[in-house]
Order: structure tokens, then C-alpha cells, then sequence
């Protein structure tokens, strides 16, 4: 028998037959919301929530600007001092956070290496330090070759780690963040500071890419990582609330 419950949240592509076999099977009246492009009829559901970038429409459906996600901006401040004592107390500092290899960009060394020089010669023209961080798409090899090419200066966090990743986030003055990885963006997007891309040639059409750093660019919050650093401005971005006040609202 199907469980009593209220509320089915889902979210990819694996979900749907469960979230549409329990909201058919149950006595009572389920509400049922998916995240992301379910790419069946939106009707199997109460609310459609996705991206701006991906060009959905339909009277359930809520648009994201950007990706949902987990991170607070309480989760970032509470772990700030995380990596306190490993920082230069007379530099500020730039952090790197990297994606990795998608159907889109290849993590080849090139394409690495000019991301890492790009940057030390930043970090140098403005007295940084840098902070690297990986995420769990990162290439072993990748991190391997961060810790030969950056100064025993630089923080490289080697392993996937939360509270570096949160600590970096809220002690770093600049946030520079690899082309394809449009979550780690938009969690960068709380934080109010500035953010630049750092370009990968694509190795097909990154189309959607494209349009969600379109949509950011137009918002403020991200611009390219080129050979200056500057500090600028944007409402700081927090839909996961947003979304969840305005699906609170149309339930009750």
C-alpha cells in the first residue's frame, strides 16, 4: 500500500516514476513537486521548478535564476574560521574553486595550465594569496598537478571538503570558478562578492551554459576572469528561499 504522505519533493530524471506512481496510488490528495526539466508532460505535476536558463514554460512552472541548492549563508559565516590558521594575515585572498570533465569541457592539462598561470599572475599584481578547491567532479591529476605548480604559499585542500570549501567562500575577497559547474556558481552568488569565470573551451555546443552565464552576466554577478581584478556589487542571491516562500504560499 502507498504510504500516507502530503509532499513529494523530486528532483532528476530517476525520480519521476516513483513521485507519479505514489501521487496516483494514494487516498489522499498529494502535492507533488519536481525539480529540474522533467521532460514528460509538467501536468503530472502540482509545480514545475527549473533553471531560467533552461527556457521552460507552463502555468505549475517556477523559474530559478540559476541552480538550487543546499548552502546557507549561515552554513558560509559559521565556518569561516575553518581555515583561519592557514592564512596570510597581510594578503587578502582569490579562491579557485574547480568543476571538472562534463560532456562539454575536458579538463586536459592545456586548458588547466592556463587557468593556473592566469591566475598566479593575478594573485602577484594584487598581493593574494590563493585557495584552491576542489569538488568531487575534480580529476585526481588535476589536484596533483595544482600541488606542483602553486607556491607552498597557496592553500591547496586536496580532498573534497565542506567546511574548506564554506571557510574559502566567506574569508576570500575574489571567487573565480570554472565554466562548468553552474551549481558551485550559483551557491557563490550568496555571498555578494564579485565572481569571475574561468573559461574552458567547450568541446561541443554548451548552449545552456551559455545562457545561464548570460542571465548572471545581466544580473551582475559574474564576469570573465581576464588579466584585471576588480570589486563590484549585486544583490546577493538566495532562490532556494525564495522558491520555497512562494511554493509555502500557493500550498497553503
Amino acid at each position: 500500500s502507498v504510504p500516507e504522505i502530503d509532499l513529494i519533493i523530486s528532483c532528476g530524471r530517476k525520480s519521476i516514476i516513483p513521485s507519479l506512481y505514489l501521487k496516483k496510488n494514494s487516498k489522499k490528495k498529494i502535492i507533488n513537486i519536481h525539480i529540474q526539466d522533467p521532460k514528460v508532460s509538467l501536468e503530472n505535476f502540482d509545480y514545475v521548478i527549473v533553471p531560467e536558463h533552461d527556457g521552460l514554460d507552463g502555468q505549475n512552472v517556477i523559474n530559478s535564476k540559476g541552480a538550487l541548492h543546499y548552502l546557507t549563508l549561515k552554513e558560509i559565516k559559521d565556518n569561516h574560521d575553518y581555515l583561519k590558521n592557514k592564512i596570510n594575515k597581510n594578503k587578502q585572498q582569490i579562491l579557485l574553486v574547480l568543476g571538472g570533465p562534463n560532456k562539454y569541457y575536458n579538463y586536459d592539462k592545456k586548458n588547466i595550465q592556463n587557468i593556473f598561470e592566469n591566475l598566479t599572475s593575478l594573485a602577484k599584481k594584487n598581493n593574494l594569496q590563493i585557495i584552491l578547491i576542489p569538488s568531487m567532479r575534480t580529476p585526481v591529476n588535476t589536484i596533483e598537478h595544482a600541488t606542483k605548480f602553486f607556491d607552498n604559499e597557496s592553500i591547496i585542500i586536496k580532498n573534497v571538503d565542506k567546511k574548506a570549501y564554506l571557510s574559502a567562500l566567506s574569508i576570500a575577497k575574489y571567487l573565480v570558478i570554472t565554466c562548468d559547474s553552474t551549481s558551485m556558481i550559483s551557491e557563490a552568488a550568496l555571498t555578494g562578492k564579485p565572481i569571475y569565470v574561468a573559461q574552458i573551451l567547450p568541446k561541443r555546443d554548451d548552449f545552456r551554459f551559455r545562457q545561464f552565464r548570460d542571465l548572471f552576466t545581466k544580473l551582475n554577478i559574474i564576469r570573465n576572469l581576464e588579466n584585471k581584478l576588480e570589486v563590484w556589487n549585486y544583490e546577493k542571491l538566495d532562490e532556494t528561499s525564495r522558491v520555497a516562500n512562494i511554493i509555502k504560499n500557493k500550498i497553503k
